[in-house]
């Protein structure tokens, strides 16, 4: 009798093993592309707090230079000629408070500003490190010189070896240099970098104002709108105003500078929103100061409009023996940093091709970072 088996089992297929790669892909969790450097944000950030911190400190010292000069045989400065200088540090004090808790807090908008101010500041700071460095050596020679003057018997003025002058001018352009070009060349380096562009973007997804502009077109807005605010400054400081080969003093003076300052303003505004009209008001109008400007430095008398302002002859003498005024220096620099500018919004007319071309592709990244 046979006995009937069962049929063999139906073979059942392999199972080839996943790859331990792809069961760490698919495990581990997604990692974002980019270095986070949020700790980075922050050290800078409180960098930029301390340099906030420190102009601050400059404003009393201000006051306290103005109250010294009362007793000063050279005369005293009228309070209104001591707020240019106030307002400056004041305002880069706030400017550079802000930036630090924004950055801190790692905003879009402070990156953002503390690149286009960083470029400002390099630019400015290295012309007014050559400068210096020109001007600096033939001042204190000529400061020496009127020491020796005035020396008497009793008190004989201190003799200044070369040597020991030439190590003094070194430390002191070497430490201008350093806040006023390495300074702003360290937080470019940093700010630029993709990873920290991605950082504030992922840690502030929020659109901010200054994602409206690419980071050019913002930068000039924004030395617009210092321009604006230190004409208007000046107005009240130092109405002498350079028109066309004379100097105005006075309620013209003023009035010119306020006419200069809300112009400015508006131009900050309307290059900010990207308006092609804005761009060709500004494109004329810097000519037009650069002729009226170089007109007046060419043939006017500096020391004469100084002497409309009320200076004492004392005054008046130590501002004609100082080189950066008698021959003008500080004036051709200010017109320098004119053509500079004019010549970067030349280079902008590429962002303003059609009225209201505000969508532009990454507008944060483009131009000024790599």
């Amino acid at each position: 009798m046979e006995t009937e088996l069962p049929p063999d089992p139906a073979p059942v297929p392999a199972i080839s093993p996943v790859p331990a790669t792809v069961l760490a892909t698919q495990q581990a969790p997604e990692t974002p592309a980019y270095r986070d450097r949020s700790t980075g944000l922050m050290i800078f950030g409180i960098v930029q707090v301390i340099l906030g911190l420190l102009a601050a400190l400059m404003v009393p010292l201000i006051g306290l230079s103005a109250v010294l000069s009362r007793v000063s045989p050279a005369g005293h400065l009228r309070p209104v000629q001591y707020i240019s200088s106030i307002a400056t540090y004041a305002f880069a004090s706030a400017t550079l408070l802000v930036l630090g808790l924004g950055s801190i807090s790692i905003k879009r908008w402070a990156r953002a500003l503390t690149l286009v101010i960083s470029w400002y500041w390099l630019v400015t700071g290295a012309l007014m490190t050559i400068l210096l460095t020109a001007v600096l050596p033939v001042s204190v020679r000529g400061f020496l010189a009127q020491a020796r003057q005035a020396a008497t018997t009793a008190a004989p003025a201190p003799d200044v070896s070369t040597g020991i002058m030439a190590v003094i001018l070194t430390v002191i352009i070497v430490f201008v240099a350093f806040f006023l070009i390495a300074v702003p060349i360290g937080f470019l380096l940093f700010y630029s970098r993709k990873d920290v562009e991605q950082t504030c973007r992922q840690r502030d997804p929020v659109e901010r104002w200054t994602d409206r502009a690419p980071l050019p077109v913002l930068g000039a807005s924004v030395v617009l709108f210092v321009s604006s605010i230190s004409t208007l400054v000046m107005a009240i400081s130092t109405p002498i105003f350079p028109f066309f080969g004379q100097y105005l003093g006075g309620i013209a003076a003023a009035a010119c500078f306020l006419v200069v300052g809300f112009v400015d303003l508006y131009l900050a505004f309307a290059i900010f929103r990207i308006q092609v009209a804005g761009w060709w008001i500004a494109v004329l109008t810097v000519p037009i100061r650069l002729v009226s400007m170089g007109l007046t430095y060419a043939k006017a008398d500096l020391m004469f409009a100084y002497s409309k302002m009320g200076m004492s002859d004392q005054q008046m003498k130590i501002l004609n023996e100082n080189p950066m005024f008698r021959g003008h220096v500080i004036l051709w620099w200010s017109l320098l940093s004119l053509v500079i500018f004019f010549g970067y919004l030349i280079w902008l007319k590429r962002y303003f091709k059609r009225p209201g071309a505000t969508s532009l592709a990454n507008p944060v990244s483009d131009g000024l970072t790599p």
